[in-house]
């Protein structure tokens, strides 16, 4: 991990899209109170039950966050990228984080405490709003996950994973496509719903046949989510 010279937390600080609307005063309010550093890849964040007393910003690369059980075994709560923030749970309750945050490929991360961050909140209620926009569609995300457990197969759930990563961590491609911006092993998938590799690797097989579901030649998913929708109706 190494530090980041602070000019640069302010330009970095502007590409975070809960503060694009800020000006410039604003936003040197944030800086003040920021810290960036560079995370080297399969490095840690932050672990399970640490102390939480800060949230993070991606500038850039990758996150994984994802909780343990008693047995080691890894459930994967999200894949975070470039504009995102994290733990969400940091401004609602304090003690422990609530999953660990595992660097995939190097990332530059704005942490900022947050009692500081709090009351730049109390000075400045239209980030308020914003911030609660996020969490809002976050809860929304995990309330939709649940529901997918519950009401779909196996098949169901891959499917609707692969729809939510074309929006969460897709761009547009070609012909209503979505290019997943990072690649995803079969055991990272299928710690996502809580299935197997061997289920995840037997989908995706049978998508890719159907030819409603591609991989580009550096292994990244092309993901066409009318096809996709298409394969869940009865």
């Amino acid at each position: 991990m190494t530090a980041v010279n602070p000019p640069i937390i302010q330009e970095n600080l502007k590409k975070v899209p809960l503060f694009k609307e800020l000006s410039d005063v604003e936003i040197d309010h944030i800086a003040n109170i920021s810290s960036a550093r560079i995370y080297n890849a399969r490095s840690f964040v932050f672990m399970q039950d640490e102390p939480l007393d800060r949230v993070y910003f991606i500038e850039s690369g990758k996150v994984k966050i994802y909780k343990t059980d008693i047995h080691g075994k890894e459930q994967i709560v999200s894949m975070l990228e470039s504009g995102e923030m994290f733990p969400h749970a940091g401004f609602f309750r304090g003690g422990l984080t609530p999953a660990n945050a595992e660097i995939m490929k190097k990332s530059r991360l704005i942490c900022i405490p947050i009692h500081s961050f709090e009351q730049i909140l109390v000075n400045h209620p239209e980030l308020c709003v914003k911030l609660f926009r996020v969490l809002g569609s976050k809860i929304i995300d995990l309330h939709d996950r649940l529901e997918e457990q519950i009401l779909h197969n196996t098949f169901e759930q891959v499917i609707m994973l692969l729809i939510r990563l074309a929006r969460t961590n897709g761009q547009p491609y070609r012909n209503g496509e979505f290019k997943l911006t990072s690649t995803f092993t079969n055991r990272e998938l299928a710690n996502m719903i809580g299935t197997s590799r061997e289920t995840v690797s037997r989908t995706l097989t049978q998508l890719r046949k159907k030819d409603v579901l591609k991989v580009s030649e550096e292994g990244f998913f092309i993901i066409n989510q009318e096809k996709l929708e298409e394969e869940m109706i009865p």
